[in-house]
Formats: structure tokens, sequence, C-alpha cells
């Protein structure tokens, strides 16, 4: 599998989490899947939340989630996955991630270090839960 983006998607994601810095920014990524890929289409911005830990949690509100997947089902296009931001922190799932992930989703994760971006990383959680696995990015100019 793999996840393809525009620069203009990267870019976004990116403005989003040193927006947000030192909190987490999070959001949905839109767009299609087939066998061998997902493929963005569009970013959506989500609130956090999470108002007692945003520097190291984050939280979608469901009705957030129903809404942009209606949303999305009507230009016949599905969520594909979701990004957040890890302030001074690796790009790197923590447990709190694993814990609330879903398989079949692709999870971008950008670190933001002192206000700028130092990494950019998609993973999917296994099949069974047990742990994510690094997920390739292709980005296409």
């Amino acid at each position: 599998m793999g996840l393809y983006l525009t620069d203009g998607h990267k870019l976004e994601i990116e403005r989003h989490g040193v927006e947000t810095y030192p909190h987490e920014c999070c959001g949905f990524l839109v767009g299609s899947i087939d066998a061998e890929n997902s493929t963005v289409r569009e970013t959506v911005r989500a609130v956090n939340t999470r108002t007692d830990t945003p520097s190291n949690r984050f939280e979608i509100d469901p009705l957030e989630l129903m809404k942009v997947d209606r949303a999305a089902r009507a230009k016949s296009l599905t969520v594909v996955g979701f990004y957040h931001s890890h302030p001074d922190a690796p790009a790197r799932p923590s447990e709190y991630d694993r814990e609330r992930a879903w398989p079949g989703y692709c999870y971008v994760i950008v670190s933001v270090h002192s206000g700028k971006v130092v990494d950019f990383l998609n993973w999917r959680l296994k099949d069974d839960r047990s742990a994510f696995e690094s997920d390739p990015i292709s980005i296409e100019h």
C-alpha cells in the first residue's frame, strides 16, 4: 500500500501543524482507495477537541467525522485517513494513537519542533491492531 498526495496537500498539513503549535492539529484525508494505494484529493481541517492535554493528544468530534464522510460520499470520495501533528516529538505513532486508530486507514503524522516542520510520515495500523507499520508516501508535483 502507499499514499499519494500533492505538494499542496503536504503543505496544507504542515501549515496546519505550524499554526497550532505547540498544540496538536488534526484533520482528514479525503480521496479514493484502490487495491494498491490511497490517493488524497483534499485535506479537511478538524478541530482538536482535547482541552486537557492538546499539546500531546488530539481528538476529533464523531459528528465532525460523520459530516466530512457524508460530504466526501456526495463527491464519490471517501475518508482515506487522518493526519495530526506531534509538537516537539517524532513523527511516530504513540500508544495513544494506536489505541484509537482503525486498520485500513492512513495516518499521517507531521513532526513540528520549535514551530518548524522536521518530519512528515505515513503509517497504517496492522489488521490485528498490534502496531503501526510505516507506509510509503508519494508526493505528486
